[in-house]
């Protein structure tokens, strides 16, 4: 499993998951994501991470 969330999540960045203006989103906007990652040779999934130096 991959994680990533902001220190700032669910504040900042919010994403519903529909078009919908995200600084006007409801409760009932928000929907559940899948995102799939494929690990075979035909359909392989990446992803890439940039790392900051403090």
């Amino acid at each position: 499993m991959v994680q990533v969330q902001s220190t700032w999540f669910p504040l900042v960045d919010r994403n519903p998951q529909k078009f919908v203006s995200i600084s006007k989103a409801e409760a009932k906007d928000f929907q559940k994501a899948t995102i799939r990652l494929y690990h075979d040779a035909k359909q392989a999934s990446a992803v890439r991470v940039q790392v900051v130096a403090p």
